[in-house]
């Protein structure tokens, strides 16, 4: 506390640390695939793809985004066994993904992390501790088994 027209002096240092968490879900078979990176732009979303592709080369794998600029970007490399979907503007509530993300909010609520080690830690904890079962749970949308594709597998 201070006298009336004095500037308080604040002995601490806010600073903004951040990484990004990238992940796909599969409605199909629950299997999960989590990446974090430094940046949420092209360059690591290249790398995201990648690295999934590489989990299973033989498999052909469809990912439903949203249209986000950096999904689009037109130096973007995806890899040959990597389709990308893209739903209709302003529609997160289609994305199944979104559903795995708002669980991960909602186990944050309320918790204080004194460094980004510590976050990251806590996000590890997280993805691990996500069953097969949660995930085919929360990601099974309707939508996406009314295609007669999906009664072969």
């Amino acid at each position: 506390m201070t006298a009336k027209g004095v500037k308080p002096i604040c002995p601490c240092h806010q600073v903004f640390q951040s990484t990004y968490l990238y992940g796909a879900f599969s409605p199909i078979n629950g299997n999960k695939f989590l990446l974090e990176l430094p940046y949420c732009n092209t360059d690591c979303f290249e790398v995201f793809l990648a690295e999934f592709s590489i989990q299973n080369p033989k498999e052909l794998i469809v990912i439903i985004l949203d249209n986000g600029a950096f999904h689009k970007a037109k130096r973007l490399i995806i890899p040959e066994n990597v389709i990308l979907i893209f739903l209709p503007p302003y529609s997160p509530e289609l994305n199944p993904a979104e559903k795995v993300w708002a669980k991960f909010k909602r186990d944050f609520t309320n918790k204080f992390f004194g460094n980004l080690e510590s976050l990251k830690e806590y996000v590890c904890k997280l993805s691990q501790e996500l069953t097969v079962n949660e995930v085919k749970s929360i990601t099974r949308f309707s939508y996406i088994f009314s295609n007669p594709f999906w009664t072969i597998l």
